[in-house]
């Protein structure tokens, strides 16, 4: 399939839900299912046992799953549902739940991101920030990288009065392996315009760390 088709097809499918993807490059998918094989071989096991016989396709088709926001263009995702309106106070996102791979090991992370962002004439459908988090997410990644391609996406489409964003994620590359430290949790954040204001900042800080029950 077409890169470019491939990619619209994605993004019509953000459009409506998180519904389950189960579009796949097949060239893509071949390519990927050969060479887990190999993986399986390399490792000490028998690819042709029955337990592991469909186990490179499934491995494939996770791993475009995985990274298919490599296809997506979040700015598009946010520039279908902009509104003119005043509002100039915060708005909030927060507890986005979110899954990624770490680039160095590809190993998942996983945590939640908080956004926020102070409208300057236009407002976005509230469901966009969580598409542009995964959009981004769903790629190789380093949790800093992610903190600020989140926010650079929503400050560059938006233009807003200013955007905030915090990730807090656990990384198996810390708990698996390495230092194994199960327990420790990985903090990052990003700020634009009025959020560089400590009131500002401060009022975001609590507001997400607080809860409504």
């Amino acid at each position: 399939m077409d890169r470019s088709i491939l990619q619209e097809m994605l993004e019509e499918n953000m459009m409506d839900g998180y519904e389950k993807l189960e579009l796949y490059n097949a060239d893509t998918l071949d390519k990927l299912k050969f060479h887990y094989s190999e993986v399986l071989r390399l490792i000490g096991e028998d690819p042709k046992r029955e337990g592991l016989q469909d186990t490179p396709v499934r491995v494939a088709k996770a791993l475009e799953f995985l990274t298919h926001g490599y296809h997506i263009d979040p700015e598009k995702i946010l520039r279908s549902a902009m509104f003119k309106e005043k509002y100039q106070e915060m708005v909030i996102v927060k507890d986005i739940e979110l899954y990624s791979m770490c680039e160095h090991h590809m190993l998942p992370f996983f945590g939640k991101a908080h956004v926020a962002y102070i409208p300057n004439g236009y407002i976005v459908g509230l469901s966009k920030i969580p598409r542009v988090v995964d959009a981004f997410a769903r790629r190789l990644q380093v949790q800093e990288r992610l903190t600020t391609q989140i926010k650079e996406c929503i400050h560059n489409t938006l233009k807003p009065l200013g955007v905030a964003v915090v990730i807090e994620a656990v990384h198996m590359c810390m708990s698996m392996r390495g230092i194994q430290k199960q327990n420790s949790v990985t903090t990052t954040s990003d700020f634009t315009g009025a959020f560089l204001i400590e009131k500002t900042r401060s009022e975001f800080m609590h507001l997400i760390s607080s809860r409504l029950h």
